[in-house]
């Protein structure tokens, strides 16, 4: 036990040291330009019609395309480098890109970046379906809501500047969920699991003409906010450059043509009044922050993500351990018809991704027979999808350890005048038991990693509450402490696991 200790203490000094780095990597210097050949953007690739990949796998858009005319103009080349917006900052600050450029809302965020002038003014509008008894701001209270994860609709409910109007109204909601994509929120909503979506209005616009009359818009705004592009703090020399440019095409109506194209004139306001209030910020201006605070922030926010973690982690050993066992027997059946059944049912859940099947899961119902899913069923889709992923690999184990057990065993038993069934349970069982218990241990500690998956439902587990609470507070330490306590979960596990190896080595 002290050498596990030693290994515990040595982790979470390393967690510490991360996130002194990091913290201190916000004091970098300019970039030098000089000698500067590529300009990278970090951009979400979901998010129309500012960034996107179009029908021939190219990433097109509004932004890209001002990116694309700054960086011709500077003599650069262009990297389009799509990024996981819960991890923008983290992209960032470590200088995997240069910028963040992708409808980025300055609103809520002026001291944790350098900041471009604004070009973009924007709202946050609220989208439900044609037939939804939805009509006002006010008729989505006991209504289940769900936003992008890190998103200003999300701010513009929960952030620190939000109204105090919307924040009451969040309060009245059913559940304000999070969801990495709009992709996958306008699944959640056509399914029927939520109740409306809030998104940016130019992303909405989009949606709607590409989806049809199934959904609208409401006519209020939740909020408005504006766009700009986010640098690394106190990168002021790229800043400048890359203002320069857009002003440069401003003044030539090179901006104004690429609005037109993408159908964004009447939203775009570069050069007008007070759009450069951010760009004047200064950086050091900034509310400085201790490791220490964000760290206490980070542990108390953790636990109702842990608890969530280990619900679906014992759940699904539950349910799965004596569903594999019992699709073992199947596999391993007189009965051709059942063994190919159970091959083909085992080859697919092996085969294909787990996020796959739990999607299949949850929207299956409603794309397969127009059922509509509720959003309380998004819990217990994560865990059907888990347990049926999981009784596959169990099933497997459990048949090689079946088959491993000497035949004259069986006719051992059958000597002694014992049932199949006795036979099984009172011989084969416990042998197999033994042998399969290392298998076992890997899998179950799999399983523990693998509960972070759960966010493809918007479910949010330990590392999705990890992942947020980084993109709240723009850095990586978040993630050092939940890769730490699952590091501790999983030593748990081993332990007793270990535990119960040894004791079940009688002959021994």
């Amino acid at each position: 036990m002290k050498q596990s200790n030693k290994v515990i203490a040595l982790l979470l000094m390393l967690s510490l040291m991360a996130g002194l780095l990091i913290g201190c990597g916000k004091n970098d210097q300019n970039e030098d330009l000089s000698d500067k050949t590529t300009f990278t953007m970090g951009f979400d690739a979901s998010f129309p019609p500012y960034g996107y990949q179009d029908e021939n796998n190219e990433y097109v858009g509004f932004d890209i395309d001002l990116a694309q005319e700054v960086a011709n103009r500077n003599g650069w080349t262009l990297v389009k480098q799509p990024i996981d917006w819960d991890s923008k900052d983290m992209e960032l600050n470590s200088g995997t890109i240069d910028c963040i450029w992708n409808g980025f809302t300055i609103n809520g965020r002026e001291d944790n970046y350098t900041w471009s002038k604004a070009y973009v003014d924007n709202s946050q509008v609220v989208i439900v379906k044609s037939e939804s008894d939805i009509y006002e701001l006010e008729d989505l209270k006991g209504k289940v809501v769900v936003v992008q994860t890190d998103s200003s609709a999300l701010a513009a409910f929960t952030g620190e500047d939000a109204t105090e109007e919307n924040k009451n109204l969040c309060a009245e909601f059913q559940d304000l969920q999070q969801v990495s994509d709009y992709n996958n929120a306008f699944m959640n909503l056509e399914a029927g699991s939520v109740d409306a979506i809030c998104m940016d209005v130019g992303v909405a616009n989009y949606q709607l003409e590409q989806r049809g009359s199934q959904f609208r818009m409401l006519d209020s705004n939740v909020s408005s906010e504006q766009y700009g592009i986010g640098f690394k703090q106190g990168n002021t020399a790229l800043r400048d450059q890359v203002q320069v440019t857009l002003d440069e095409m401003l003044a030539d109506g090179t901006f104004a043509e690429i609005a037109e194209k993408w159908g964004l004139t009447d939203s775009v306001c570069l050069g007008e009044e007070g759009t450069d209030q951010a760009y004047k910020k200064d950086a050091s201006e900034a509310e400085k922050v201790t490791f220490w605070n964000r760290f206490a922030d980070t542990v108390k926010q953790l636990p109702a993500g842990m608890l969530a973690t280990l619900l679906i982690f014992v759940l699904t050993i539950v349910f799965s351990m004596p569903l594999g066992l019992l699709l073992c027997m199947i596999r391993m059946s007189r009965s051709a018809i059942l063994r190919g059944i159970a091959k083909v049912y085992i080859s697919i859940m092996r085969g294909t991704p787990l996020m796959l099947q739990l999607l299949v899961v949850f929207f299956g119902p409603y794309y397969l027979f127009k059922i509509p899913v509720s959003s309380t069923y998004r819990f217990y889709a994560v865990i059907i999808g888990f347990s049926l992923n999981y009784a596959a690999y169990f099933a497997e184990i459990y048949r090689s350890g079946i088959e491993s057990i000497p035949v004259g065993q069986h006719e051992a038993a059958s000597v002694l005048g014992y049932s199949k069934v006795q036979t099984f349970w009172k011989v084969i069982f416990p042998q197999m038991a033994k042998r399969v218990l290392p298998p076992v241990t890997n899998e179950v500690i799999t399983l523990v990693k693998d509960t972070s998956l759960a966010f493809a439902l918007a479910y949010t587990e330990m590392f999705t509450q990890a992942k947020q609470i980084a993109a709240a507070q723009a850095s990586i330490m978040p993630l050092f402490i939940a890769g730490l306590f699952y590091y501790i979960f999983n030593f748990l596990v081993a332990f007793v696991m270990d535990k119960l190896e040894k004791k079940m080595q009688y002959y021994r």
